[in-house]
């Protein structure tokens, strides 16, 4: 697998290593030791999850306050637009995001440290969303973070389009007004 680091600390991209013929295809989508040898990240997972979401839909931007998760996330099938925002007031990039595309086609993962928000936007007519998670997952602790803060300024790729959200990402609050890590 190759490992790359992006624009804040702890947020990586990872393209396994695929091999493929007439047949079709083979790549290992975990392997602990692996990724600890070439992330430095020790995760344990505990919990994994698996979402179908149509296109337009937009999930996040979601962080468990008291039990931050650490996430490796894909997608199996369809494409997204993969978001992570950096939480941790300590670090140089407080309140920066960054995404990448995630999809059948690519294979990429992205691992988002606890500290982090998470969000993805679904570009193709539907997507199959998979993710590792290093804690439970608990609903009186989970945040969510408006998808369209200002302060954060994400590019979705939305070009006016307006994305479908459930109640609760309609009712995300502000960066300013959120619970943030120190």
């Amino acid at each position: 697998m190759q490992v790359i680091e992006t624009t804040i600390p702890g947020v990586l991209l990872i393209e396994p290593k695929v091999f493929g013929d007439a047949r079709g295809f083979f790549f290992e989508s975990w392997n602990a030791r692996a990724f600890h040898a070439q992330t430095g990240v020790e995760a344990l997972f505990v919990q994994d999850n698996h979402s179908r979401s149509a296109q337009g839909v937009l999930r996040g931007l979601h962080y468990q306050w008291q039990n931050p998760q650490g996430k490796l996330v894909r997608v199996v099938q369809g494409a997204v637009f993969d978001v992570a925002v950096d939480l941790r007031r300590a670090s140089k990039t407080f309140g920066h995001w960054f995404g990448a595309e995630l999809s059948e086609a690519n294979q990429r993962q992205m691992w988002v440290p606890p500290g982090c928000a998470h969000g993805f936007l679904v570009r193709s007519e539907f997507a199959e969303f998979l993710y590792k998670t290093t804690d439970y997952y608990a609903p009186d602790d989970e945040r969510c973070i408006a998808w369209d803060d200002p302060t954060i300024g994400i590019d979705w790729g939305l070009n006016g389009a307006a994305p479908l959200l459930s109640v609760k990402d309609q009712q995300g609050v502000s960066l300013a007004e959120a619970e943030c890590y120190p």
